[in-house]
């Protein structure tokens, strides 16, 4: 029986040049539990020492609903001055455009500023991937797009990005940009499959984006599955785990790279273990029919 065939060891970001790791380390809960920088760059260097150079953040990292906003990137701004040579081991991803307590504002002005502000938060001069968090209704896309295009032709910004959009934001943002968008970041997981058959996907690989899965393990709910769908994702999962003497885990990650569109998961853990353990997800094979059992599972009843 045929393998699908593993992902490389690096890929292009989007329509880029920029190489980047076919999975990612997310850095949502860096900030928490009283951090040092010193342990934070435990973490950094659990992540690239194991192969893994895309790093993901955003300014509303730290936020607890009262205070903290932009402490995940001011923790990695810290690392960053400290070894100065880890910038260059790293394709540097963040994001905008959530501003407390308003929802969304992607108006001109505080786009910019958001901008401005992550940069002097994570002490570089240039950020490789900067998205925007959620979309602003009340944001025109022409405008968004002239904000855009200038940071990159500053040279503040190699490559953008956009999280949580519809295949018509999508559109409508692209169409307006100069420098075409390189990624989106929906929340993807074997337990959340609906970019698989709603065409998202399909418009990644027809506009030549590298989707980035937020949430890849479900919340946390393939790690302890408590309801019958779910029991039964994580049964499907554990038959090419257990055969190929992987986690769960890794085998949920390299369950979405196995896609063509090239999904790039997040890992979510702030555990060095954890982070250099997503690395071993490259080395799963998948056949078809394997891979097609945890989408039965996942939607629930057979495909047509």
């Amino acid at each position: 029986m045929s393998l699908l065939p593993l992902p490389p060891a690096f890929r292009p970001l989007g329509h880029t040049g920029i190489a980047v790791s076919p999975i990612a380390w997310g850095m949502w809960r860096l900030a928490e539990d009283g951090r040092s920088a010193a342990d934070a760059a435990k973490l950094v260097h659990a992540a690239l020492d194991a192969g893994i150079n895309f790093l993901d953040t955003a300014d509303i990292y730290g936020f607890d609903g009262k205070g903290g906003f932009g402490d995940a990137e001011a923790l990695l701004g810290e690392v960053l001055a400290a070894e100065p040579a880890l910038r260059g081991r790293m394709v540097l991803a963040t994001k905008g455009g959530i501003l407390p307590p308003l929802p969304y504002d992607q108006s001109p002005d505080y786009l910019r500023k958001a901008i401005e502000d992550s940069l002097r938060r994570l002490k570089t001069d240039v950020i490789d991937l900067w998205q925007i968090h959620r979309p602003d209704i009340l944001a025109h896309p022409h405008e968004t797009a002239r904000v855009l295009d200038d940071a990159v032709a500053s040279g503040k910004v190699r490559a953008l990005g956009v999280s949580n959009y519809t295949q018509a934001q999508i559109a409508a943002l692209n169409h307006f940009l100069g420098e075409k968008l390189a990624t989106t970041q929906p929340e993807i997981s074997p337990l959340r499959i609906t970019c698989f058959e709603n065409g998202e996907l399909d418009q990644a690989m027809q506009l030549g984006l590298t989707p980035m899965a937020w949430s890849p393990l479900g919340g946390g709910r393939l790690a302890a599955p408590e309801s019958a769908r779910d029991k039964a994702v994580a049964s499907a999962l554990d038959a090419v785990a257990e055969a190929q003497g992987v986690s769960r885990t890794v085998a949920a990650y390299s369950w979405l790279m196995a896609h063509p569109a090239g999904i790039v998961p997040i890992i979510g853990s702030q555990k060095a273990e954890r982070i250099a353990e997503g690395a071993a997800a490259l080395s799963v094979r998948w056949t078809r029919t394997d891979w097609y059992a945890v989408l039965v599972a996942a939607r629930g009843e057979r495909l047509p």
